[in-house]
């Protein structure tokens, strides 16, 4: 039996096989290194949606790069997406080539920049991925980070900083995405104290109040990162609480920062490894973004309904 076509309007009920194409190498004038991209799309369907994936910084080699996150990449590209990882300078695969470079070692500005080049590239993109080109709506993109990604993810959205190196507010708004999902992303900066606060100066002057795009904020009501702050997990809902609407709150019961292990398979640092949240989270996001580039749809608030509600939820959803 053959599988329709999918599109960017078909619900994330009906996956198809997925196409994954790495690395792809953009070089970026003045970057240390080339820019090192996966790109994952579905087999079939036109109109696709592109979903920029901005990588966390764990504790891992490879999880950090093109290489992680493959339990969402593979489930959001099989649900209609094109799904573009870039290896950020941040990566540890990266931090022998790059130690000395200005930014290091986390490079907190550099990782907004590669997803503007990606943008301005995105045509180069579509036709060096082989049975990708035509299939893209450029229109229609969102970035989703986790972490470090969903600080970063944060910025591109319109939340903005303080330069902790030359001062003044640093605003990295990139336009041409439409909307974002936050996973496990650092809150408001004025409750850091932990050993990461000092490493990290940039993350002290979050102002969420300039990110106006739409997102979905996911939270895990485990998730306590006490190196960074002792607010407890209601400091990842700070995207959510501090920020203007549109915005939605997703908060998954029982999860911790790996958010059931979405940043690889059998991961040794996932502390809450659990395939079913990592699945129903993929298809609340993949809904939420279906909804968001398609008004009118019925997908979110069916997800919603089948995942959120019920003897056993998987979490619970507000919105503002």
């Amino acid at each position: 039996m053959s599988t329709p076509p999918a599109t960017s309007t078909d619900a994330p009920d009906a996956p198809v096989p997925v196409l994954s194409f790495g690395p792809l190498v953009l070089s970026v004038p003045g970057r240390p290194v080339d820019l090192r991209l996966r790109v994952s799309a579905p087999a079939t369907g036109t109109g696709l949606a592109v979903i920029l994936l901005s990588h966390g910084q764990g504790p891992s080699n490879n999880l950090s790069s093109l290489n992680g996150y493959a339990p969402l990449v593979n489930l959001w590209a099989a649900h209609g997406f094109v799904v573009i990882q870039p290896t950020h300078l941040s990566s540890r695969t990266l931090s022998h080539l790059v130690a000395d470079a200005p930014g290091a070692p986390f490079f907190w500005h550099s990782r907004s920049e590669d997803m503007s080049h990606i943008l301005d590239r995105l045509d180069l993109i579509e036709k060096a991925v082989p049975s990708l080109s035509g299939r893209i709506d450029h229109t229609k993109v969102a970035v989703a980070g986790h972490s470090f990604g969903g600080f970063t993810s944060s910025l591109l959205l319109g939340a903005r900083v303080t330069d902790p190196d030359e001062g003044g507010e640093v605003s990295l708004l990139e336009p041409r995405i439409k909307a974002g999902v936050l996973l496990a992303a650092p809150g408001r900066g004025d409750v850091l104290k932990g050993p990461m606060a000092d490493a990290l100066p940039a993350f002290r002057t979050m102002d969420f109040s300039t990110m106006t795009a739409p997102a979905l904020v996911v939270a895990g009501d485990e998730d306590d990162s006490r190196h960074f702050t002792d607010m407890g997990p209601d400091w990842h809902a700070d995207p959510y609480t501090l920020a203007p609407g549109p915005k939605t709150l997703l908060t998954l019961f029982g999860a911790e920062h790996g958010l059931g292990g979405i940043a690889g398979y059998d991961a040794a640092e996932t502390t809450d490894e659990n395939p079913e949240r990592v699945a129903a989270l993929a298809r609340l996001t993949a809904a939420y973004l279906h909804t968001r580039f398609h008004p009118g749809t019925s997908e979110w608030q069916a997800a919603c309904e089948a995942l959120t509600t019920g003897p056993d939820p998987v979490g619970r959803v507000e919105s503002k």
